[in-house]
Formats: C-alpha cells, sequence, structure tokens
C-alpha cells in the first residue's frame, strides 16, 4: 500500500501525523502513521456508508 499514491489528496500527511502523535506521547515511525492515516480512512468510510444506508432506509418509511 502507498499512502501517498492512493489517499493523499490535500489531507493530513504521514510525517504531519507522525508530527501530531508525538506530540501526544506516541513515537510511530511514518510508515505507522501511513497505517494508521488508511485504518481510519477506512473507519471513516464505512461509517459514512452506514450513515447513508440508515437514512435511506429511514426516509423509506
Amino acid at each position: 500500500m502507498n499512502y501517498r499514491d492512493e489517499q493523499n489528496k490535500g489531507k493530513i500527511s504521514p510525517e504531519k501525523a507522525q508530527k501530531m502523535l508525538k506530540k501526544e506521547g506516541m513515537n510511530v515511525t511514518v510508515e505507522q502513521a501511513e497505517e494508521i492515516l488508511y485504518f481510519l480512512r477506512l473507519i471513516a468510510n464505512i461509517h459514512i456508508v452506514k450513515f447513508i444506508e440508515k437514512n435511506k432506509t429511514t426516509k423509506k418509511n
């Protein structure tokens, strides 16, 4: 997986995420920060899809 090629469209870079995490006491590599960003994006997308599906069924009733 290459975060920069697939996901980086004006979003938080792995380097920025690494710095943000370090400020909070988590020392991670740039590669780990990439994986964390990928996972968070995946979870966010799943949540958005579920929210949309829930609202579609609510409007039908």
